[in-house]
């Protein structure tokens, strides 16, 4: 508990200065005021986060947090619990859609098992496994308090490895069967919606599979008696042990500086967490996809944030966050590498009317 408090009490505010100066230099560039829209938003962001005028994000790193769900036993999920420990090794040997576009992407993957039922013996898999999974939460509590805790304080310890090893842009990845349920418990109850809006289809489930999802997790919900305002107790009842993970990565990279893309909905559920516990970590995030879970955009909302690809993707596992990197870089080569009005010697500014010069 001393981390996550040392954690949120580090969490310090933007660095004002440094959105001001970069804000100048792309004013100052050749092009009509704002006409790069969203990408310009990144950059004076960026700033913002690092205190850097010309920000670096060279070294970029999706921590990807893998754990099974209890509550999967309730015929939640289209697939099987063993798909998680599969899928581990599909990310472990370089076969996934998120390992495909990390490599595009010149991305690290750092892959964390902090709840697989299974156990798995592999030497790039880092071991911080809380327990073999959460409990059935239709049954009682997902997990303890200080079982809760302990996943955290882990996410917290990747952004510290993260920064020591020189990374300078981290993203949210997971993979965990059931988890969208865990995550539309948590939304749910943290932005105060009821269940039927913030419940899809998962990986597949048909009519009758989501009305199994919703019923178990209004039982979980009558059962358990999460409180909206008590985020870490609700995470422990209704959560996931990935969720808990993503939930410190982002605080510990909020306490550090570091500027952390969001993936899909089991992260942004998680980053509603991280919110919900320091509300000054948003400053931190960066949302990179609206995904077609329902209660992604739901969730997004509750924090006032707005993501930047729109492409119906629903696999998870990091992949629209890794493909956010791509424009979070370009938004810091357009400050380093584009040319100023004095520079190219161009007479004048160049004035917006509509989309024309």
């Amino acid at each position: 508990m001393k981390l996550l408090k040392e954690t949120i009490a580090a969490i310090p505010g933007l660095n004002e200065y440094a959105m001001q100066q970069t804000q100048l230099r792309l004013d100052g560039l050749t092009k009509p005021p704002g006409s790069l829209g969203k990408l310009e938003e990144i950059a004076v962001q960026l700033a913002g986060i690092t205190g850097q005028t010309f920000p670096t994000v060279d070294v970029a790193r999706v921590v990807l947090f893998a754990a099974d769900h209890g509550v999967v036993e309730e015929g939640v999920s289209a697939f099987p619990q063993d798909v998680t420990a599969a899928m581990v090794l599909n990310f472990l040997n370089g076969g996934a859609a998120v390992n495909v576009f990390a490599r595009q992407a010149k991305s690290q993957i750092q892959l964390v098992d902090i709840g697989v039922k299974e156990t798995i013996n592999h030497p790039e898999l880092i071991q911080k496994k809380v327990k073999a999974g959460t409990d059935n939460f239709c049954l009682g509590p997902a997990m303890t308090s200080e079982e809760a805790i302990q996943a955290l304080e882990t996410g917290i310890s990747m952004a510290h490895l993260a920064q020591n090893q020189g990374v300078q842009l981290l993203a949210t990845g997971e993979m965990g069967i059931g988890n969208t349920t865990a995550s539309s418990a948590l939304t749910s109850v943290l932005a105060q919606l009821p269940v039927e809006d913030v419940v899809g289809a998962g990986t597949g489930l048909d009519t009758q599979g989501v009305e199994r999802k919703i019923d178990a997790i209004k039982r979980g919900i009558v059962l358990n008696q999460p409180d909206r305002n008590d985020p870490l107790g609700t995470l422990a009842k209704v959560g996931g042990l990935e969720i808990a993970g993503l939930a410190g990565l982002i605080l510990g990279a909020a306490s550090l500086r570091l500027p952390i893309v969001i993936d899909g909905f089991i992260s942004s559920a998680a980053a509603l967490v991280a919110y919900k516990l320091a509300p000054a970590s948003k400053n931190f995030m960066l949302a990179s996809h609206a995904s077609a879970e329902p209660g992604h955009q739901q969730v997004l909302n509750a924090m006032d944030l707005e993501p930047m690809i729109w492409l119906n993707m629903r696999v998870g596992e990091g992949t629209g966050a890794v493909l956010m990197m791509h424009l979070v870089k370009a938004s810091i080569l357009v400050l380093k590498e584009m040319a100023t009005f004095s520079e190219a010697r161009v007479p004048g500014q160049l004035k917006m009317e509509g989309d024309h010069v």
